[in-house]
């Protein structure tokens, strides 16, 4: 029997809320869609609202469609990588709640358009600016490693009302220096999976996802009791 989560419907501004308090969302890409599945409800399992699965992975859609069914409530599941307006069909066909982009693709107002929460890639000040007049719920600044939070600081600047998320180069030691230049959260890929989304244990994962939950928490308590 599917769980109550089938039933429950993600609009950008629940999206926008949701990744503003977690602090975080999981990006699984590896070459086994079943193992992608398992890596994405592991993540899930340890406090991870939102998982999305790169469809470049075998078998992506199979394993939103898996990962949708078996969510914890409360948990949402998209797909990364969404490029065409016939991704966009077949992601919103297996059950994918929310999409991401690598670039400014034509996926980004095939999805606006259908009330799909979006995801956009983008890097420079004019490609951010260009993600969210065509429709883009946040930016997600790829690949955030180029310039590190100072980029990503310099880049609110004048776009103070943009939400960015870092992706890209982004672990443990990175993922707080990049909230505190103002990234709403940071998404998650290989710095939580490892080798899972094709076949590798799922206990490292399942620590790592304990410690990045555990990260945004004491972040947010910090930021509380300095009165920020």
């Amino acid at each position: 029997m599917e769980n109550s989560l089938t039933a429950e419907t993600l609009t950008p501004e629940t999206l926008l809320a949701g990744i503003r308090q977690t602090r975080l969302v999981a990006i699984v890409r590896g070459t086994d869609g079943a193992a992608a599945a398992k890596a994405a409800l592991a993540a899930m399992e340890e406090g991870f609202r939102y998982v999305e699965i790169a469809l470049t992975t075998p078998g992506a859609l199979e394993a939103i469609r898996e990962v949708r069914a078996a969510a914890p409530a409360g948990s949402f599941v998209g797909a990364g990588t969404v490029l065409t307006k016939q991704d966009v069909d077949n992601v919103a066909g297996a059950g994918g709640q929310f999409i991401v982009t690598p670039s400014l693709a034509p996926s980004i107002e095939e999805a606006a358009g259908r009330g799909i929460p979006v995801l956009a890639g983008a890097l420079t000040p004019s490609e951010a600016l260009e993600a969210m007049n065509r429709g883009a719920t946040a930016v997600k600044l790829f690949p955030a490693s180029i310039g590190g939070p100072g980029y990503l600081k310099a880049l609110r600047d004048p776009f103070p009302d943009i939400p960015f998320i870092a992706v890209g180069g982004v672990g443990l030691d990175e993922a707080a220096g990049y909230w505190g230049a103002g990234a709403i959260a940071v998404g998650l890929g290989g710095p939580l999976f490892g080798d899972a989304g094709s076949g590798g244990d799922l206990a490292p994962v399942r620590q790592r996802a304990r410690s990045f939950v555990a990260l945004a928490s004491d972040f947010d308590r910090r930021l509380a009791e300095s009165g920020r």
